[in-house]
């Protein structure tokens, strides 16, 4: 009994180290063969971001978000790792035939590696004796790379392209557990160090390159296929940014600072280094004040640094990081590029040194204590006022709607979204903390309060003079100032570009269609960019009808907002550079239409060959008429259609008609009472 007893517990115990053993990688290969289980044995669900071959084995969080890095992921069902699929026989019933490290690199469709291993002295070394760990890289890999860089070591395989593949090697056996967050591995080329990360994500990544396919075993080691060919790393930070031409200035930054030393040390950072062209964009006499502070240059460049290492291909949706400055920045991606703060500033990512990695930026990041140096003075004192209310309000006691009254007696904002809660165009990003004398709320921005109408903002600004026009035209210009609580997509004069004369009045002729297109423009309630839900497509009712789909990345309807968040006392105004458009709103014209096909991206138009046409839309009580009648040749037939609802829901009576000489058609759309009445063609009025 005693050594059964003792047998158990042995099991047991080498059970619990077996499971405390296991990685973040080994857990999420496990999370999605239960995704797969229905598919059959060890079948494995991955995410394949659409457009790209990236594949991945996803967290819960992708995975029912349906999205990896912003972008829509499709599921695909392959065999786990070290299992095969037999003919005739669902999900994966084999293992794979367990073969040396040369082998081992075929079976896991790493053939160019193979080739490569073949065509140097590789080959007989990884055939042989021995416990070696091999960081395969895939073919999408090579082809990835460099021509000339490929070219070169293909061109002296026993040296340069052997040295290469060496360098991708560990003289021993690592599995994925073994692989630990921050450790080095000394390759075979040199003893080199690999620099090793394994994120809470699953993401294993190996001098930033991730593994795709893990722990293949073979008799002699273990096989690993990652998504780019490594190069050797001898450089720190510090040494980068000395000799690179572009980071001349960050360099003086930091050697002011007096932080440049830090920049050589052994560590593990990330560094998002702002380039030249990014210092430029500062005002000079900015740069110069900052340059006069030792502490401010400090802030600022630790601003820029994180005390780990985040690669790129870890990084599969927005997550917050402290920088060493103490404040956060928000690390995210939209498909292939990253977002620092929500923003695609990153123009050159994982340049991987001995002590971190560096991202190329092209804006300087401001921290709140270099933010406000930045400032004109005269301002600080306003901005500060702005920032503090005359009651002290907690973050329970915010709600939708409110309005707070600052130290400068003007009133803030409150916005409650489902993942958000914002004060005109800034959004908590820490909820608030409460103090003996009032509360404080951590702000992502500056707060930015409205003092002028949509209408005042758009005139100022200059670029809106063709838009202006139209809603002018369209009897909709007291939309823009009226009191109200819209969102605004405004189309710069560059939606327009190209266009004549005559294709303005054309687009100006027909009122009805002018009138539906702008509409369609004006969202009925307030979202600014921090409101967005993450990971989803928001639907925005607008006063048009249909709806528009925002995301985060500030997308809507596909288009790109150029600048966002523009506050005004009656909404807010997001800039876009082409028009929207509503693929349910009908175009009768065929000039019109062409027009529109020009100059409008990203829709389908119905086109309606329609002989007389009564149309009636019922939205609010009051009730705004549009009476039109068009005369044309066609054949006669009738239609009637009655769709009747709620009192807000659309009723809709259509009748068709004609005789071989005529075409009416008659349109009457009701709307909010500040729209002005217009009636053209022959007067006739429908009752809906």
């Amino acid at each position: 009994m005693k050594l059964l007893f003792a047998a158990t517990f042995a099991l047991f115990v080498l059970s619990a180290f077996d499971q405390a053993d296991s990685s973040a990688y080994d857990k999420i290969v496990a999370h999605s063969r239960i995704r797969a289980k229905k598919e059959g044995p060890n079948m494995c669900a991955l995410q394949q971001v659409v457009g790209t071959k990236k594949k991945y084995f996803s967290t819960c969080r992708n995975w029912y978000q349906g999205a990896i890095c912003g972008k829509k992921a499709t599921v695909l069902y392959e065999c786990c790792p070290g299992y095969m699929k037999l003919d005739g026989m669902p999900g994966c019933p084999a293992v794979a035939p367990i073969d040396n490290v040369f082998g081992t690199v075929g079976l896991v469709k790493a053939t160019t590696t193979q080739d490569y291993s073949a065509l140097s002295k590789l080959r007989e070394e990884i055939e042989g004796a021995g416990s070696y760990t091999f960081f395969a890289p895939s073919n999408d890999a090579w082809d990835l790379l460099d021509p000339e860089v490929r070219n070169a070591l293909v061109s002296n395989v026993n040296i340069e392209l052997y040295n290469a593949l060496h360098y991708h090697m560990v003289n021993k056996r690592l599995l994925t557990k073994d692989l630990k967050n921050g450790m080095t591995a000394a390759s075979m080329y040199n003893d080199l160090n690999l620099l090793i990360n394994h994120y809470s994500n699953g993401v294993v990544t190996v001098n930033c390159a991730r593994i795709i396919h893990g722990n293949q075993v073979a008799t002699n080691g273990v096989v690993h296929v990652i998504d780019r060919v490594i190069t050797a790393v001898g450089n720190t930070i510090q040494d980068v940014i000395e000799v690179d031409d572009d980071l001349s200035t960050l360099n003086t930054v930091a050697t002011a600072s007096g932080l440049n030393e830090k920049l050589g040390q052994p560590g593990h950072f990330t560094l998002f280094a702002p380039t030249n062209d990014a210092f430029d964009k500062l005002d000079r006499e900015v740069l110069d004040r900052l340059m006069e502070d030792k502490n401010s240059l400090q802030a600022l460049l630790n601003y820029h640094l994180l005390n780990s290492v985040q690669c790129s291909e870890a990084i599969l949706a927005g997550t917050s990081y402290e920088t060493l400055e103490g404040s956060n920045i928000e690390i995210g991606c939209d498909g292939d590029s990253l977002t620092v703060n929500g923003i695609k500033m990153v123009l050159k990512k994982d340049i991987v040194t001995t002590n971190g990695v560096i991202h190329l930026i092209d804006q300087v990041l401001m921290p709140d204590s270099d933010e406000v140096m930045s400032m004109d003075q005269s301002f600080l004192k306003i901005i500060l006022e702005n920032h503090i209310l005359k009651n002290k309000i907690v973050l329970s006691q915010l709600y939708n709607g409110q309005r707070l009254e600052t130290l400068a007696g003007k009133f803030l904002r409150v916005f409650v979204y489902r993942t958000a809660v914002c004060i005109e165009n800034a959004c908590l990003i820490r909820g608030s903390k409460e103090g003996s004398n009032g509360a404080l709320h951590l702000m992502k921005t500056l707060i930015t309060p409205a003092d002028s109408s949509m209408y005042q903002l758009l005139v100022k600004n200059g670029a809106f003079k063709i838009f202006l026009s139209l809603m002018e035209v369209a009897g909709l210009t007291d939309l823009l100032k009226q009191e109200g609580d819209f969102t605004l997509f405004a189309p710069t004069d560059e939606a327009f570009a190209g266009l004549s004369e005559r294709d303005l009045s054309l687009l100006k002729s027909d009122i009805n269609a002018l009138r539906a297109i702008l509409l369609y423009h004006f969202s009925t309630s307030i979202f600014i960019g921090g409101g967005l839900e993450t990971g989803v497509t928001n639907l925005l009712k607008t006063l048009q009808g249909s709806n528009l789909k925002a995301n985060e990345s500030m997308l809507v309807n596909t288009v790109k907002v150029r600048d966002s968040d523009l506050m005004a006392t009656n909404g807010v105004i997001h800039f876009i550079r082409t028009l929207l458009y509503a693929e349910d709103i009908p175009v009768g014209n065929q000039d019109l239409l062409s027009l529109l096909r020009r100059i409008i991206r990203y829709i389908q138009i119905k086109v309606l060959n329609l002989l007389f046409f009564i149309y009636a839309v019922q939205r609010e009580p009051t009730i705004t008429k549009v009476t039109r009648v068009i005369e044309s040749p066609t054949k006669m037939k009738k239609v009637t259609r009655v769709i009747e609802g709620q009192p807000s829901v659309t009723k809709v009576t259509r009748v068709i008609e004609g005789d071989p000489t005529m075409t009416k058609v008659t349109r009457v759309i009701e709307r909010n009472p500040s729209i002005t009445t217009a009636i053209e063609g022959k007067h006739h009025l429908t009752h809906p």
